[in-house]
């Protein structure tokens, strides 16, 4: 039988085994299970099995599912792993836990504010765009530096790490050893990268969160 539990259970051994593949502690990889699109129910079987770090894209759909799903199971941990507007900054830093689409001064002072406000420390990412797609969000690479320097120093943000989506007809490990390398130049230990398709790569360039999604909770439906 091929459930969501099965599926999660797959993964876990894939990681774990990349991980001895390419010399890396064994748990130092994070599996976000991204669970945007997909309601409690089909959440809750992860959940009931242990799994407990989980990625949504938008903080609306997020809002209205995550509440229940705390009250009744301890420790969960929400990234958010799409893109975010300044209106919604408020409610982004009530429900998450860790943001991983910082990609503009606007939202990383809009972030701050909030944080500021509910005494929250966020740790965050910046998106960096790694393939300069000009349809895709985050930081072009000849600007990473500066932006990292700009959100510690001056905004205050606590940057921990780097997240990119590579372009999907491109081969992903140049992209990621891109990020691994821009991250090691600004001492971030921290890298978001690798999807369904990719996750045991990432394993192999440094990544220390991949988000899971398809792999784990099956096609989603978009309509």
């Amino acid at each position: 039988m091929n459930t969501a539990t099965d599926r999660l259970a797959n993964v876990m051994n894939d990681i774990r085994a990349a991980e001895t593949e390419h010399s890396r502690p064994t748990g130092s990889v994070t599996l976000i299970a991204v669970s945007k699109t997909f309601d409690a129910e089909a959440i809750r079987p992860a959940l009931v099995a242990g799994h407990r770090v989980f990625g949504e894209n938008r903080v609306q759909e997020a809002m209205g599912k995550w509440p229940g799903l705390r009250e009744e199971f301890d420790g969960i941990e929400l990234h958010l792993i799409g893109p975010l507007q300044s209106n919604k900054a408020k409610e982004a830093v009530q429900t998450f836990d860790v943001i991983h689409t910082v990609d503009r001064p606007k939202i990383a002072k809009a972030l701050k504010t909030e944080m500021d406000k509910q005494g929250r420390d966020l740790p965050c990412f910046i998106q960096v765009n790694t393939g300069e797609e000009p349809q895709k969000a985050g930081i072009a690479p000849k600007d990473v530096d500066a932006f990292i320097k700009d959100c510690k120093e001056n905004i205050g943000l606590a940057i921990v790490g780097l997240m990119c989506i590579p372009p999907v007809d491109e081969a992903p490990g140049e992209h990621f050893a891109l990020l691994e390398k821009i991250a090691a130049r600004n001492g971030l230990s921290q890298i978001s990268m690798g999807m369904s398709s990719d996750y045991q790569t990432a394993v192999g360039f440094g990544a220390t969160h991949v988000r899971v999604g398809s792999a784990i909770f099956g096609s989603r439906d978009y309509t």
